[in-house]
């Protein structure tokens, strides 16, 4: 009967998940271009009213006792009108419309702080909460502080967009904005680099995710057999490494480029995944946390980036396909990364780590090989200008 159980949860996590995720690829890719148009206040306001609705269904659920199908509408709804992907890239844009390009990356970088000490807090709160109350009272927050989020954003945020515009919402326009960042053909290197850039983030995030979905799994087992606390304390010397990522960047941009404070973020990464994915007694599983300190501080130099590249107005279209990129990160993530593990215990239980750092190798090339072809291309427009005023 247990099992039963465990595989009809996982189908309908699947379910909910897929759901969401098809749902707001869709309406991501629509209000994230529109926003370019009519501000960001009202892409930030209906995923925070969606996510109270999605709340305030789960509690329905939960009081009344519904058929577990009533949890894909709620996610379903909340994925028409963005969801969290949206927020994300809602938030990303502003920050992008508000700061100058040397800026961009630090102030990226305190974004994705937030969503890490949120995540902290979230894990280790929700989880006494959970075990002290059940269910029902952590939901009451999550509906609480959505509808709190849309009335902030509606009467005390600023409008980032500084010419905005009338625009229709439902129009192919906007889906073709996004595709029009990747294959217009003009400035072409822009667009390579985009292309690059994205390959570059899309795997990062991917082994960010599956190799966090299996801390837990990889701590319980012989011959770590962490108890609870330690497990927290595990979780969050993970999550610190967003507050430790973004002090670091701030003092290695004092003296390095951003692609380079890019490179030992990937350093740290790397290095820590290998210490993990050879650890075998409680010391060493935290020397590995140790390491992983500016594990984080490659993806803003990477968003920021990306920003760059493309115009004032095109922030909105940009953000929301990374966002999109970002959930596809998630899906692949569960499935590569959640497999690969029970394949590979009977010969090494970290190699899933371990597959995570050699993936890492293709950003850190991709990032290093980019930074130095547009070195060198600058530098080849110096002869040409010193040789032309001989030439006349």
């Amino acid at each position: 009967l247990l099992q039963e159980v465990e595989a009809l949860v996982s189908h309908w996590n699947l379910y909910i998940n897929l759901g969401g995720f098809f749902v707001g690829l869709f309406s991501v890719t629509l209000f994230g271009p529109w926003s370019d148009s009519v501000g960001r206040r009202p892409v930030l306001i209906l995923p925070a009213v969606g996510m109270a609705v999605q709340a305030a269904i789960y509690l329905l659920v939960m009081y009344r006792q519904l058929h577990v199908a009533c949890f894909l509408l709620g996610r379903i709804l909340s994925g028409l009108m963005g969801d969290y992907n949206l927020i994300l890239a809602s938030c990303f844009a502003y920050v992008a419309d508000t700061s100058d390009k040397r800026a961009r990356t630090f102030r990226v970088a305190i974004l994705e702080a937030c969503l890490g000490t949120a995540g902290m807090l979230a894990s280790i709160g929700g989880g006494q909460w959970r075990k002290a109350q059940g269910y029902i009272n952590p939901f009451w927050l999550v509906l609480a502080t959505s509808l709190a989020a849309a009335l902030y954003a509606a009467f005390c945020l600023q409008e980032s967009v500084k010419q905005r515009k009338p625009a229709k919402l439902f129009t192919l326009s906007h889906y073709k904005a996004v595709y029009r960042l990747y294959v217009a053909p003009e400035h072409l290197s822009s667009r390579r680099k985009l292309a690059l850039y994205s390959l570059a983030f899309f795997l990062l995030v991917t082994v960010h995710f599956g190799s966090k979905d299996l801390f837990v799994l990889y701590e319980l087992g012989s011959p770590l057999c962490w108890s609870a606390d330690l497990i927290g304390y595990g979780s969050a010397a993970s999550y610190l490494a967003y507050l430790s990522s973004l002090g670091g960047l701030r003092l290695l941009q004092r003296c390095l480029e951003d692609t380079w404070v890019a490179e030992i973020g990937l350093i740290s990464n790397i290095s820590g995944l290998v210490v993990i994915s050879l650890a075998t007694t409680t010391p060493l599983m935290f020397t590995g946390y140790g390491i992983l300190f500016l594990s984080m501080a490659a993806t803003p130099v990477i968003r920021a980036k990306l920003s760059k590249l493309v115009s004032e107005m095109e922030q909105g279209a940009l953000f929301a396909s990374i966002a999109c990129v970002e959930g596809l990160c998630s899906l692949v993530a569960t499935g590569v990364f959640s497999s690969l593990y029970p394949a590979s215990l009977h010969f090494m239980r970290g190699f899933p780590f371990l597959f995570g750092a050699i993936i890492l190798l293709i950003p850190a090339a991709i990032i290093g090989w980019m930074e130095i072809w547009s070195s060198n291309h600058d530098y080849s427009h110096f002869p040409d200008a010193s040789l032309s005023p001989a030439d006349d």
